[in-house]
């Protein structure tokens, strides 16, 4: 089954803390190959949305489903992974000691240890890989460099790279361009968009001109449930989304 398969279906997910419902009977879907944008304010669900997807959190009642016969309720989070669903949170994880084409590296070898991972001879493919991915990720001539020394927007690309050497089929992307110049913004919604068709992605992000520049299609949250959906334009002039986000 590839990523055109691969549909990530959400039904009736609820999700209560303390009384608190952070979901509320949250149904939507994601087709293959999509870029899905999810806005709203804070407090929305959002996060915890992801947390359902990636089996950091279990609901109280509903359904999450990928593709045609994978139950994301039924497994951990390291099966989810294994069955193609990466996450970038907003703020990067990359190993700043390591350099750039070592932190694509260490993706690469998955449940390997760390030192079976750099004793070990990575094959033609296998570089060739790492390769692609730099040239994607625009950090080719960064391959050498020790991540520490790397601007805020390349960690971000190369988180996304790390991500990227697992071939995942799904793509969650926390505020990719929270702290990003107007450069490092423009950049990475080249990168999304690039990724969108091969991958499937869905972008929680506050700034709505990012939002614009990269979705065709956008979702709004609003305590736990789905308020709004459709282009950019519809959801800006939608009355209920104007109420509880973006003002008037």
């Amino acid at each position: 089954m590839n990523v055109r398969d691969k549909r990530l279906q959400l039904e009736g997910l609820t999700v209560s803390f303390d009384g608190f419902k952070a979901l509320n009977n949250l149904s939507l879907h994601v087709d293959p190959g999509e870029m899905l944008c999810i806005i709203g304010p804070n407090g929305a669900g959002k996060t915890t949305m992801m947390d359902v997807i990636t089996g950091k959190t279990r609901p109280d009642s509903g359904t999450a489903r990928f593709g045609v016969d994978i139950d994301l309720l039924g497994m951990s989070e390291a099966e989810i992974v294994g069955a193609g669903i990466g996450r970038k949170f907003q703020k990067p994880t990359v190993f700043e000691q390591l350099t750039v084409f070592e932190n694509l590296e260490l993706a690469l070898a998955g449940s390997r240890s760390f030192l079976t991972t750099f004793r070990a001879r990575m094959s033609g493919a296998q570089q060739e890989r790492i390769h692609q991915v730099l040239d994607i990720i625009g950090l080719l001539d960064q391959r050498d460099a020790f991540a520490r020394i790397l601007a805020h927007g390349q960690k971000q690309w190369l988180e996304i790279g790390m991500l990227l050497m697992q071939n995942p089929e799904l793509l969650l992307v926390d505020e990719p361009v929270a702290g990003m110049t107007p450069n490092e913004v423009e950049r990475t919604a080249e990168l999304l968009r690039s990724l969108a068709g091969e991958h499937s992605v869905v972008v929680v992000e506050h700034d709505m001109a990012f939002v614009r520049s990269i979705a065709k299609r956008v979702v709004v949250l609003h305590e736990g449930s789905v308020i709004a959906e459709g282009d950019m334009d519809a959801v800006q002039k939608h009355a209920r989304v104007i109420e509880v986000y973006l003002g008037v």
